[in-house]
């Protein structure tokens, strides 16, 4: 167990590192600097600013000293939000980024799988057909062009939401929809295709022939070996949340981190931009390990088996 969780720990701390490297040269490799875009700033302004910012020094320099500041968890100073720390703007923003995560998780978990399990239930009737109609709906139309009709027509027209902002409970049901759409549909047509599989295992006619209420068969025996693809991609799917809402908070005007990270690139705020990206990383990260936890528990015959074995 210990060596398990040591390979995890290391690939994890790889992973952030070849990420750090990457986006930090990308971030040089753009032309210009933070500072082209400031109207009529007079050469001996910018050259304290690219002084102060240590942006004056040779890349490489520059990059061994964002090293050692990350080995200290020092993100740096933004370099377009005055007198703020890159950690500071995250912890401010980032509650409204994961309330909106966190709601879009479950409606995906929940009504994805429900819609999965009646669709198995009903396997070539006309809620089977309907359900599969949705889900290549959802697939197919991107959660920014959601957000947008679903503000225009039940913010616009109706007038039955606000269009931006987060003020009440209910301002989160249009963005939780746009980012829960293309989740639902992909974990509804898994949870189908696993569950008609396991509907035909033996286990589950020996139940039938025991006596067992449908309710339990469906609950306690073939959901917990059919959610096991859908554990598989709760990873990716708490990466299209989160690069997704990116997109659909701009949309929706909410103060969260994606309108900063919006902001940084369009700014060429170099250390928020990196500040940002690595803490994505941590969070799809401890998702996936949390994932590898959750194959434990739903099915202990796995125990610390990599998903690749799993999968076979």
């Amino acid at each position: 167990m210990v060596r398990y969780w040591g390979g995890k720990l290391g690939s994890v701390l790889l992973s952030l590192f070849l990420l750090a490297t990457a986006t930090f040269f990308l971030m040089k490799a753009i032309p210009g600097d933070p500072f082209t875009a400031e109207k009529a700033v007079p050469p001996e302004i910018k050259a304290k600013l690219m002084s102060f910012y240590g942006l004056d020094k040779p890349v490489w320099e520059q990059y061994l000293i964002y090293l050692k500041k990350l080995v200290h968890l020092d993100l740096g100073m933004s370099m377009k939000s005055q007198y703020r720390t890159v950690s500071s703007i995250i912890s401010d923003s980032f509650g409204f980024s994961f309330r909106l995560g966190i709601f879009a998780i479950v409606v995906s978990v929940i009504v994805g799988v429900g819609l999965g399990i009646v669709s198995a239930m009903h396997h070539r009737k006309l809620i089977d057909g309907t359900a599969m109609v949705l889900a290549v709906l959802g697939v197919s139309v991107p959660n920014f062009v959601l957000a947008s009709l679903l503000q225009y027509v039940f913010g616009e027209e109706l007038n039955w939401f606000n269009v931006a902002g987060l003020n009440g409970p209910l301002d989160y049901v249009l963005p939780v929809i746009a980012l829960s759409s293309l989740p639902i549909a992909y974990i509804a047509r898994l949870t189908r295709s696993t569950m008609l599989e396991v509907l035909t295992a033996e286990y589950i006619k020996t139940a039938k022939a025991k006596g067992l209420p449908n309710r339990v068969i469906i609950l306690k025996h073939a959901l917990r070996n059919a959610v096991l693809p859908v554990l598989t991609y709760l990873g990716p799917m708490t990466a299209n949340i989160v690069t997704g809402s990116v997109i659909v908070e701009e949309i929706f005007g909410i103060p969260g981190l994606g309108q900063y990270f919006v902001d940084s690139v369009s700014n060429r705020d170099y250390t928020l931009i990196m500040g940002i990206t690595l803490f994505y990383a941590v969070i799809l990260m401890v998702a996936r390990l949390l994932t590898d936890i959750a194959y434990g528990f739903v099915d202990p015959r796995i125990g610390f088996r990599s998903r690749k074995e799993v999968s076979r």
